[in-house]
């Protein structure tokens, strides 16, 4: 993969580094938001790419694993951008041909953050990743680990932003 720094990634709904809004929180778990999905934005892909994948990824999560939120494989080159709710269950919301793949709340969707109550705030890592293939061939059901090595294995570049989210005790 190479370091293409120009290649970049961005969200009009969530600043790097700062507080996610409640709005993005899961509704189910003990959480109660409205589990939609923020818009993102990218730019100066290299030259190369034939596709993209999202992700949305907590690393914080007390799993010994972390925990997927999102996934997205197969955006086609000519896309730029995720609309907010772009995550909605079913997929109607993605550019035509993009694909979910299932998340740790075991749905093909945006999965909303939704921490422990009385954690740390948590990290959530949203990157895109820049790839040398048309599309990924999944098997439908795909987990977040398999999607993930293929996603990793036809990277030619990626870009990242983190920003945060935590739940007070009640």
């Amino acid at each position: 993969m190479t370091d293409n720094s120009a290649f970049t990634l961005a969200s009009p709904d969530i600043r790097t580094d700062a507080p996610i809004d409640a709005k993005f929180e899961f509704d189910g778990f003990g959480c109660s938001g409205e589990n939609k999905s923020p818009a993102l934005k990218w730019s100066g892909a290299p030259k190369d790419t034939k596709s993209f994948a999202v992700t949305v990824y907590d690393p914080d999560a007390p799993t010994g694993s972390g925990w997927w939120h999102w996934f997205v494989v197969n955006i086609p080159r000519e896309v730029n951008e995720l609309k907010a709710n772009a995550g909605a269950e079913g997929g109607a919301n993605l550019p035509k041909g993009a694909m979910q793949v299932r998340n740790d709340y075991g749905s093909a969707a945006w999965g909303g953050v939704c921490p422990p109550e009385g954690d740390p705030p948590h990290r959530y890592v949203f990157t895109v990743f820049a790839l040398k293939t048309d599309k990924l061939e999944l098997p439908p059901g795909a987990s977040p680990a398999l999607a993930g090595f293929m996603v990793n294995a036809n990277a030619i570049g990626k870009s990242s932003f983190t920003a945060k989210y935590g739940r007070s005790k009640k």
